[in-house]
């Protein structure tokens, strides 16, 4: 996140509160912005905003920031609650709220930033912007309800168009549809209406290349712990691909490990299981899946940025997406 876009974030937030629990709740809301994290949706959110014409001198613009913000604000209290659901150890290379300070207190804090998430939207002002967001956080938590769902039931019999489906909901919307859209709104631009297909496209891209990385990426830039979604029991187009050609025996070890909870499974069982993954073409299979939406992606969004009022953005934007659809980190 740039500098001067986590200082609009923190602006909003608690310095202090005279009673030293007060102060503690200040720094647990300030924790996760801090952290840093990529800026990845407010940043394509202001590269929409620049695309269709918004200048960053113009008085349009501090809406548009305010809206980025406000993303910022979405993503760290989503992830707040999602490290708690999922039952994770870590966040951006260090312990996750919950595990610094227990369960209440971290879903409080995320309850809080929810509402700041509002304060900005509603600072914003952009005609739209609040539609744009309750559409996003309803798409999103159907999609960690599938996603949840699946976990707690321990439900494997899934198909990859199953994954697919989840995976647009819980993660496209609010990495790409929504950005792209608020952007052009903050320049008083109807939304595209090729945002959606060309969004879900790379959007699905962007996730499945986060599966990937979480089996074989490099611990220090990837931010999350490696092999992390094996312990959380996530389905993943790698794991369904792999299931359904897996020796037999592979596959009982496996729903052995996946029927019981985190701190349950066996260590040894589960990094054998990581390397049965890295092994088997499944990972390859993922990635060329991956490439192929983002193609399709990426073509569907140069069709509506044809006409932008600023191409030299519009460049920049498709850039920063191809970046997105095919990272390393």
């Amino acid at each position: 996140m740039r500098p001067e876009l986590l200082d609009r974030v923190l602006s909003l937030l608690p310095q202090d509160g005279g009673r030293p629990e007060l102060r503690a709740y200040a720094a647990m809301l300030r924790d996760y912005p801090r952290r840093g994290g990529k800026g990845i949706r407010s940043e394509l959110l202001l590269a929409s905003a620049r695309t269709h014409g918004l200048s960053p001198h113009s008085t349009g613009w501090e809406g548009a920031r305010w809206l980025a913000a406000a993303l910022e604000l979405f993503q760290n209290w989503v992830l707040i609650h999602d490290d708690i659901e999922d039952d994770s150890e870590e966040r951006r290379g260090q312990p996750a709220l919950h595990r610094l300070h227990g369960v209440p207190l971290a879903i409080n804090a995320g309850d809080a930033l929810h509402v700041y998430m509002w304060e900005a939207v509603q600072r914003a002002g952009v005609p739209g912007g609040l539609e744009e967001f309750l559409a996003m956080i309803h798409r999103t938590a159907e999609g960690q309800h599938l996603d949840l769902t699946w976990v707690q039931h321990r439900e494997w019999n899934l198909s990859e168009a199953d994954y697919l489906e989840m995976v647009r909901l819980k993660t496209a919307h609010y990495t790409v549809v929504v950005p792209l859209r608020l952007g052009a709104r903050a320049a008083g631009v109807a939304p595209d209406e090729h945002f959606t297909p060309a969004g879900l496209a790379l959007g699905a891209a962007f996730q499945i290349r986060d599966d990937v990385l979480n089996l074989r990426g490099d611990p220090d830039k990837y931010g999350k712990e490696i092999g992390g979604d094996l312990l959380e029991g996530k389905r993943t187009l790698i794991v369904l691909h792999w299931l359904a050609q897996a020796p037999q025996e592979q596959r009982r070890v496996f729903l052995t490990q996946m029927g019981r909870d985190r701190a349950e499974k066996d260590p040894a069982a589960i990094a054998d299981i990581h390397r049965w993954l890295l092994e088997s073409g499944s990972v390859q299979y993922a990635q060329d899946y991956a490439d192929a939406q983002a193609r399709k992606g990426l073509g569907l969004l140069e069709e509506a940025l044809a006409d932008a009022p600023d191409q030299g953005a519009a460049r920049e934007l498709l850039g920063q997406m191809r970046e997105l659809a095919t990272r390393e980190a």
